[in-house]
């Protein structure tokens, strides 16, 4: 038997339950992790980017992000 949480595809449909849907805001996040969420590649420029942005907003960096 599988480890994964269940998701609404697996149950056949419905809505996805709220402790399966979080942004990651709420704990530690990396300049890659911002970089990712912003829908960039990861790379010197764009981490260079992401550790600014961090610098200046903080966890809003990420939240501003993510929906």
């Amino acid at each position: 038997m599988s480890e994964e949480p269940e998701t609404s595809s697996r149950r056949g449909g419905g809505v996805t339950p709220d402790s399966l849907l979080h942004s990651g805001a709420e704990g530690e996040f990396t300049a890659e992790d911002l970089v990712l969420a912003s829908g960039r590649d990861v790379n010197p420029k764009n981490l260079a980017w992401a550790e600014r942005r961090m610098a200046e907003k903080g966890k809003a960096a990420l939240d501003e992000l993510l929906p």
